[in-house]
């Protein structure tokens, strides 16, 4: 139906949907598992209201197929379904990784928050999600004490904009060797005795990890441009710690 308030809307759609989906595995091929989707296309101020069904219907017809090398298409689908100008899709799911213990190889599952988020307008733009969990140790707190220094889990969360193509996994693991140490599931005494250790050799603030993240993904040749934040759950103050910084290839001069 028509409408005649000549107001157009930038975003209408689907929010929140929960969906089983298939993503690329570096080390499986593929992985299963369950995304949070919103999608949206613009609303051209004449029509009253856009056919929220199609949405569902669009996504019916990739559910096996939802990764980087295919992410374009459902938005070209979107967007010639609904009669839209822009497509909007955002796609967050748990990424499992396993990882083995430093010293006796134990494996054990680590939960990773990853997404795709996408606009396809006359050219398509996707930014690539990545939540990462770290251990940190406070430098300060190290030079300061006889005993010890305080620790605490953080989380590292990259958003990023690659060319061609580039793997997950590849880009968690340029994100936990910017911490003091990386997470891992299970931890054996012998494994709990070194990343103790290595972390307290290689202690770092937030401002640490942020500068280290950057110089890591600057190098990857991908890479164009990305935002990264990090935040320390901090084990002796009733606060958080922050740092972020933007990064974009064609900054370098």
């Amino acid at each position: 139906m028509p409408d005649g308030r000549n107001i157009p809307l930038q975003r209408v759609g689907i929010k929140n949907i929960r969906y089983p989906i298939t993503v690329l595995d570096k080390a499986r091929g593929h992985q299963q598992t369950v995304a949070n989707i919103n999608m949206y296309v613009n609303l051209p101020h004449h029509f009253k209201g856009t056919h929220m069904s199609r949405f569902v219907e669009v996504l019916n017809e990739h559910r096996g197929e939802i990764n980087i090398k295919t992410f374009s298409r459902i938005l070209v689908d979107m967007k010639g379904r609904l009669e839209a100008q822009e497509a909007h899709l955002e796609v967050d799911f748990p990424y499992f990784i396993e990882k083995a213990a430093p010293v006796t190889g134990s494996l054990g599952l680590i939960e990773y928050g990853c997404g795709l988020h996408g606009t396809l307008t006359d050219s398509l733009d996707m930014v690539l999600v990545a939540r990462v969990p770290v251990t940190t140790v406070c430098p300060c707190s190290k030079e300061i004490s006889s005993h010890g220094a305080h620790n605490q889990r953080g989380e590292v969360r990259v958003w990023l904009r690659f060319k061609g193509f580039i793997w997950l996994e590849d880009v968690i693991t340029e994100v936990e060797r910017s911490a003091s140490s990386d997470v891992f599931s299970v931890l054996k005494r012998p494994d709990e005795k070194y990343v103790t250790e290595r972390a307290y050799e290689n202690p770092m603030f937030v401002e640490d990890v942020v500068r280290a993240v950057c110089e890591r993904l600057s190098a990857m040749p991908q890479v164009t441009w990305f935002h990264v934040e990090a935040e320390n759950f901090e084990s002796i103050h009733n606060h958080s710690a922050y740092a972020s910084t933007t990064w974009c290839a064609d900054d370098i001069t």
